[in-house]
């Protein structure tokens, strides 16, 4: 019996806990009061070229030297603050777009943004990403 309710502890724990995108970093931050990861540790990645002037998850035009990126949750409009962990180097962005959809990614940077943060011909860097503010609904397009 103590075994079965041990179980049912920790599948009641492990359902409580908020999904988050990318691995768990002990400044890695959630709760049910503010459903956004404060800060996330994790692989980034970017897009451009290929995809200039199509719509954006917020229905903007993607423009692949603008200072945006896509993230899985966070309200658009949002704005974050992403540091390359190899060189320190970060940049502001604001999230207009979902994703990235490829599983172990935290975020999709524009290719602007990963130049300027120095991605290499890989295309994936290690980033911190810091939530500087959370649009409120009316603000997120």
């Amino acid at each position: 019996m103590k075994k079965i309710y041990a179980l049912a502890l920790l599948i009641g724990a492990t359902c409580a806990t908020p999904a988050l995108a990318g691995p768990v970093h002990k400044h890695h931050v959630a709760s049910h009061r503010r459903p956004h990861a404060t800060i996330q540790i994790g692989t980034a990645s970017w897009y451009g070229r290929r995809r200039a002037g199509l719509l954006t998850a917020n229905g903007e035009r993607f423009d692949p030297e603008a200072m945006t990126c896509a993230h899985r949750t966070l309200p658009f409009g949002s704005m974050v603050k992403v540091t390359d962990i190899a060189s320190g180097k970060h940049v502001s962005l604001k999230v207009n777009d979902r994703g990235p959809y490829v599983s172990g990614r935290i975020v999709d940077l524009s290719e602007g943004a990963a130049r300027e943060l120095g991605v290499g011909n890989g295309g994936l860097m290690i980033v911190r990403v810091e939530v500087v503010s959370v649009a409120q609904p009316e603000e997120s397009g």
